[in-house]
């Protein structure tokens, strides 16, 4: 195999899932496939989840001579604090009608979390263009926020080609403006997209109270 070809297999590694004892765990933080009797999954491992979802099924049924995979999360950095969702909610009204963003951010050392404004390119009540926030080197990306000022919270075919190689959470914040303003949250990994349908009640609680327009 040509030296390149080795360097990716070894980034990204495929696992047959063996039947009669667990599948070993991941060493290191990074991603692999697991091949299962049930099909193909993706483990991703990093300092702050660990998870693994189905990326493709069998459309053939052959005997698939592996253990079978179960989907699973782990939030290792536990529950991010409502608190830090109503400065958000806060910076999204202040900036209304226009756009605004932030990263909610994790220490790996500290295991605290913080707010951190993004670096802001342009803004308007229809865009938002910005560059990344300076970050100390053990913090990581937990959630992705921006709002959309006056209009609906939702994510848009512009939210998905940003997304789609990031592993985190997506929050957009909409209706600004309102008593309670609306949310749309989601998991990215690697593509993959899971919408909650319903984000914590605090969430709606705490934004009552956070620089109403």
């Amino acid at each position: 195999m040509n030296a390149a070809d080795s360097v990716l297999q070894r980034s990204f590694p495929t696992v047959m899932v063996p039947r009669r004892e667990p599948v070993g765990p991941m060493t290191s933080a990074g991603e692999r496939l697991l091949v299962g009797e049930n099909g193909v999954f993706l483990e991703i491992s990093l300092p702050w989840i660990s998870l693994v979802r189905r990326v493709a099924s069998f459309t053939a049924s052959i005997p698939i001579p592996y253990g079978r995979v179960e989907e699973h999360t782990n939030l290792v950095c536990g529950r991010v604090p409502e608190e830090l969702i109503g400065e958000f909610v806060a910076m999204a009204r202040a900036a209304y009608p226009n756009e605004t963003g932030s990263w909610i951010v994790w220490s790996t050392r500290t295991r605290q979390f913080r707010l951190l404004p993004v670096v802001i390119l342009s803004q308007s009540s229809g865009s938002l263009k910005y560059d990344r926030p300076e970050r100390h080197d053990d913090e990581v990306l937990i959630i992705d926020c921006h709002s959309h000022g006056r209009h609906p919270a939702y994510f848009s075919s512009t939210d998905n080609e940003d997304d789609k190689h990031d592993i985190k959470f997506s929050l957009v914040v909409g209706n600004c403006a309102a008593h309670v303003p609306s949310f749309a949250f989601r998991l990215c990994a690697k593509g993959i997209f899971e919408e909650v349908e319903r984000v914590p009640a605090a969430w709606y609680r705490i934004s009552k109270l956070a620089g109403a327009v």
